[in-house]
C-alpha cells in the first residue's frame, strides 16, 4: 500500500500590500484646491486695489465690478478643478465631485476674508493673505500626492 500524497505547501505569505491614503487625498486635495482659489480671488481683489487710483469715481461703478467678477468666477473654477483633479486617486468621482464643491465654497470663504486682511493691513495685507493661501494650496497638493502614492504599510496623515 502507498501513501496519500502530501498536501501542497501554502503559498508564501506575501507583505501587506500597499494602500492609498484616503484621508491624506481628501483632505490635501480639498486644501489644495481652497488655498489655489482662494489665492485667484485674492488676486482679483489686487487687481481692483491697483486699478482703484487710475479710475474716474464716475466711472468706478461700471469698471470695478469686471474684474472683480471675473476673479470670483475664476477662483471658483480653479478651487473645483484643483481639488477634483487631486482627489482623482480616490477612485470614487462622487467623492472628488463632493471635495470639489467644498473646495469652490472655501474659495469663496477665503477669499472674502481676504477683504478683511485688506481692511486691517491695506494692499500688505493682501499680499500676505495671498501668498498665505498660495503656501496652504500647494502644501495641500504635495499633502494629496504623497497620500496618493502606494504606502508601505505607513500612513501619509503624518
Amino acid at each position: 500500500m502507498t501513501a496519500p500524497p502530501a498536501p501542497p505547501a501554502p503559498p508564501a505569505p506575501t507583505p501587506a500590500s500597499p494602500e492609498k491614503d484616503p484621508l491624506a487625498i481628501g483632505l490635501g486635495s480639498l486644501a489644495c484646491g481652497i488655498g489655489l482659489g482662494g489665492a485667484t480671488i485674492t488676486l482679483a481683489q489686487v487687481v481692483v486695489k491697483l486699478l482703484q487710483g487710475r479710475i474716474d469715481p464716475v466711472y468706478y461703478p461700471e469698471v470695478m465690478a469686471d474684474p472683480l467678477l471675473a476673479g470670483l468666477f475664476a477662483g471658483v473654477v480653479v478651487a473645483t478643478l484643483f481639488a477634483w483633479r487631486r482627489s482623482r486617486p480616490l477612485g470614487n468621482i462622487w467623492q472628488g465631485g463632493v471635495i470639489g464643491v467644498l473646495a469652490a465654497v472655501g474659495a469663496l470663504l477665503v477669499g472674502f476674508l481676504a477683504a478683511v486682511a485688506d481692511g486691517f493691513l491695506g494692499f500688505a495685507g493682501l499680499g500676505v493673505w495671498g501668498a498665505l493661501s498660495v503656501a496652504v494650496g500647494v502644501a495641500g497638493s504635495r499633502w494629496a500626492t504623497r497620500g496618493s502614492r502606494e504606502q508601505d504599510g505607513g500612513s501619509g496623515t503624518a
